[in-house]
């Protein structure tokens, strides 16, 4: 039964990326830049980690780390927004997905510190891809509207990671989907 309550809702997230967030956008509005982290599986997979792997920390870093990683996802955009390039933008995307999949799948507790460095520096990549992506228009609603995805995506997976209860088989179905995500960046960083 648990299973099923996962399972499904995780194939859904995984298939809903079929269209990637990548092809351009013609106008930039508070809707294209909430659809954008939608719209593609590196995205969707990194932001919906980052609650996953928030929802098994302690005490404040369960908030610092998606906050952090909203922050500098916006820090990420005013860069591109500036004109300054970041290098290997779509490599540090894939990476993100694929070093998240892990922290997850191993279960592991970096200091907060770390955590939420980490994180932010994630983060700053996928702002870049954001803005690079905004097409004509303000950054100001289409920021908002790629904010407001995201920080809906970390709720999602920090719900999904606490709903889990803490039995031996929740937390092998998370490691299972922690897995899952690395793999899937391994994919990203391959192609």
């Amino acid at each position: 039964m648990y299973s099923t309550r996962v399972l499904i809702p995780l194939g859904l997230a995984l298939a809903s990326g079929s269209a990637l967030a990548h092809p351009g956008h013609e106008t930039a509005s508070f809707f294209s830049g909430f659809s954008h982290p939608l719209g593609g599986p590196d995205h969707l997979l990194a932001m919906l980690a980052v609650g996953l792997y928030a929802a098994r920390q302690a005490g404040r870093q369960r908030w610092a780390l998606p906050a952090a990683f909203v922050l500098a996802m916006l820090a990420g955009a005013g860069l591109g927004a500036l004109g300054l390039a970041l290098p290997a933008v779509e490599t540090g995307i894939a990476a993100s997905v694929l070093v998240l999949g892990l922290l997850i799948a191993f279960a592991a507790r970096l200091p907060m510190a770390a955590a939420v460095v980490l994180v932010a520096a994630f983060a700053l990549f996928h702002g870049h891809a954001h803005h690079a992506e905004m097409g004509d228009g303000t950054l100001a609603a289409y920021a908002v509207g790629f904010a407001l995805a995201t920080a809906l995506l970390h709720g999602a997976g920090y719900l999904i990671g606490r709903w889990l209860p803490a039995t031996p088989w929740a937390q092998r179905t998370q490691r299972a989907a922690g897995a899952l995500i690395a793999g899937a960046g391994a994919v990203f960083l391959g192609a």
